[in-house]
């Protein structure tokens, strides 16, 4: 097992397999890029009218026509070494720590606001005695299904719908939303980290794809590090609350486009155009509408929509992540397929799961982790 305990998710007693296969071989969107269902962590998909917050204007909006998708590209050569199981593991950072879970719930620190929210993976008992649960500033109840919108309670006192936060050195709106988010996904930071520190070490100005960006966290971490970015979402109420949560930074002069999209056909127009990117995010919903009636469904649509966003790195590029929740599935089937989409394209496919350490009341005592998400990454050795 790889093991990366830290925000910069540092790699700590990796299994590396370098097999290489000398066999040749062929090789929409979110609650953020191609809307629709709400996700296992509440992330709604498209957004069906997105009853979730008011929205700042737009930059970008596109509108095609409906247009044909590209078959599979066929690839050659041998598949990309590879480093599994990876555990990136995030801790406290900013103004997020995960206090404590148990009992099908979590306790999570979010700036001044102590939050309980459902988490279907904590099967245990609760570290923390009652009354620390009890002291909670806001408590999400009502539908906890996965597509359940649910709803808020404040026992304390009642809360404003938004607040400020701020992690890796970037400002933003949390929000109490109808889908039990906050606007931030924090098991990212470690993707997040890597991505920053990379921006940061080059020599030249990297150009970063951020497709399903929703609130737009992970653009504005990348162009506050120094990157070009083009974020992608396909509910205009998210490109919204991304553009606020820029004013809030005070990135507003940054190198941002923001687009309100459907994720797959922005890509493939992309690829017509010649545009590359040296770093591509992309986080796709289970299930999705895009703003025009398109239907996402990551089972059938994930294959192609890797394919492309190949076509897309640059020459010199630096990674492909991909992040995957709520699918029933082995990390080891999207590790499997980046490492076919990536055959012939040398460097490492590194692929597990992201988890989150509790580390109490005070951010500083680590105890168990709890396990958000899958993931799979290319990079060049």
């Amino acid at each position: 097992m790889v093991v990366a305990p830290s925000l910069v998710a540092t790699e700590v007693g990796s299994r590396v397999l370098k097999k290489r296969e000398q066999r040749s071989g062929k090789g929409s969107p979110s609650q953020r890029g191609a809307g629709g269902a709400p996700r296992r962590d509440g992330r709604p998909g498209v957004r069906n009218g997105d009853q979730q917050r008011k929205a700042a204007p737009i930059a970008e909006t596109n509108t095609p026509s409906a247009e044909p998708a590209r078959g599979l590209s066929p690839r050659s050569g041998e598949r990309p070494a590879e480093r599994v199981p990876l555990i990136l593991e995030s801790h406290a950072a900013g103004d997020f720590h995960l206090i404590d879970s148990g009992n099908g719930q979590k306790l999570e620190q979010y700036g001044s606001y102590r939050i309980v929210r459902p988490e279907a993976q904590a099967l245990w008992k609760p570290s923390l005695p009652d009354h620390v649960w009890n002291g909670a500033d806001a408590v999400f109840t009502g539908d906890t299904d996965e597509d359940g919108i649910g709803r808020w309670r404040f026992p304390r006192e009642a809360l404003g719908e938004t607040w400020p936060l701020s992690l890796l050195g970037v400002d933003f709106h949390g929000r109490f939303t109808a889908f039990r988010h906050v606007g931030v996904f924090p098991e990212q930071i470690a993707h997040w980290s890597w991505m920053k520190e990379r921006i940061e070490t080059e020599k030249r100005t990297l150009k970063v794809l951020n497709l399903f960006g929703y609130t737009g966290v992970a653009s504005l971490i990348a162009a506050a590090a120094g990157a070009e970015v083009t974020h992608v979402d396909a509910s205009k109420k998210a490109i919204g609350w991304a553009r606020e949560n820029q004013a809030l930074s005070r990135l507003d002069k940054a190198p941002i486009r923001w687009i309100c999209d459907d994720a797959m056909k922005f890509i493939q127009r992309e690829e017509r155009r010649g545009n590359r990117y040296d770093i591509i995010l992309t986080d796709p919903p289970k299930f999705g509408r895009g703003p025009n009636g398109e239907v996402w469904q990551l089972f059938d649509h994930l294959p192609l929509m890797l394919d492309i966003c190949r076509e897309l790195l640059s020459p010199k590029a630096l990674g492909l992540v991909l992040t995957a929740y709520s699918i029933r599935a082995s990390f080891y089937s999207i590790h499997e397929l980046m490492r076919e989409t990536m055959r012939g394209k040398g460097g490492w496919v590194e692929s597990g799961e992201l988890v989150i350490r509790e580390t109490g009341l005070d951010g500083k005592a680590p105890n168990r982790v709890l396990s958000t998400s899958l993931f799979s990454r290319w990079v060049p050795k």
